[in-house]
């Protein structure tokens, strides 16, 4: 894909990937300072923007935005989520704290720039931010100015070399516990025996079964 190709003619954790996700929406003016909060941090970017994720608008960038990002940044509607953040390129994800984001983010050791929208977001911002290490929040209304300043922090600031080791350690944690022997392995087979293989469920697929009959 060429988002991959891309990737390949980037140096090694220079890149900044930017998705809010399949839901979430911004008004234009939110998405005019992420533009410009990219631009000035002068930083390469990989930026997902669908066609609906401005509510009710088409989602338009500033025409000098192109101008000013032509070598450094690339804008796709869709990317490959999981093999862009495996992508020795990407050096930080801008997100919006979706969990299988987290969860694929945490896995790759890619640490975050979070701005959360609804739900369960801001709970797991505050566990990237506050208990683990590997987030830094957007806090309120989007600025281009902070926007700017978090994305060089993150990806080339003391604090952000600090949670990208912190990430690179809970990236370790997390393949350990998928692995054999590991916690999430263990509780997953357990769950599986006692849905599937216990005398209850046996009992309980004998009766689905009868009541078709």
């Amino acid at each position: 894909m060429e988002c991959l190709r891309w990737l390949d003619s980037k140096k090694a954790k220079s890149v900044i990937y930017a998705n809010f996700g399949s839901i979430a929406t911004v008004t234009p003016e939110e998405l005019v300072e992420f533009a410009w909060g990219l631009a000035n941090s002068k930083q390469d970017f990989l930026w997902v923007i669908r066609p609906d994720l401005v509510a009710d608008e088409s989602a338009v960038l500033p025409p000098e935005f192109g101008a000013e990002t032509k070598d450094r940044g690339l804008v796709a509607s869709w990317v490959p989520q999981e093999e862009v953040l495996e992508h020795s390129s990407v050096g930080g994800f801008l997100t919006h704290c979706g969990w299988n984001s987290i969860l694929e983010s945490i896995s790759n050791g890619v640490p975050m720039l979070c701005w959360p929208f609804g739900a369960d977001q801001p709970t797991n911002c505050r566990y990237c931010c506050t208990e683990w290490g590997i987030g830094m929040e957007i806090d309120g209304k989007v600025k281009r100015h902070e926007v700017e300043m978090m994305v060089r922090e993150l990806m080339s600031g003391e604090k952000g070399g600090a949670m990208r080791d912190k990430a690179t350690e809970w990236k370790s944690l997390a393949w350990e516990a998928v692995g054999p022997g590991g916690s999430s392995r263990v509780n997953f087979d357990r769950m599986i025996e006692e849905a599937l293989l216990s005398p209850k469920s046996s009992k309980m697929s004998t009766m689905s079964r009868d009541d078709s009959v």
